[in-house]
């Protein structure tokens, strides 16, 4: 009756918004550093979530965990099954790397958004 009532999002909002994530998930929020190294580690190949607890010394529920909270931000995805799915990165991901990019320098760097 009423017709469509989904709200559009232009572009520019989109990546606006995928944006704020992107600063509060590695720069920001607690575990950040954790999610900036595994996205480091991801840059590099595809890797599942064993290979990634290996590469980075940590603990395969403490792995499990950052990759839920980045896949439930729409950053990175699974393919394949559970156990053995490699994460990869998002379409919307890659079209906000540069982004992704800033806040890595900002983190390595120790500094904060300006």
């Amino acid at each position: 009756m009423f017709g469509d009532t989904s709200v559009y999002l232009s572009p520019a909002s989109i990546r606006r918004q995928m944006d704020g994530v992107l600063w509060y998930l590695l720069a920001s929020s607690r575990g950040g550093d954790t999610r900036a190294r595994l996205i480091r580690a991801l840059d590099e190949r595809p890797r599942n979530a064993n290979e990634l607890a290996e590469k980075l010394d940590l603990d395969y529920t403490t792995v499990r965990h950052h990759l839920d909270v980045l896949m439930d931000n729409n950053v990175v995805r699974k393919s394949g099954d559970d156990y053995g799915a490699v994460y990869l990165f998002t379409e919307q991901a890659k079209s906000n790397w540069d982004t992704v990019e800033e806040v890595l320098d900002t983190v390595d760097a120790g500094g904060e958004r300006s």
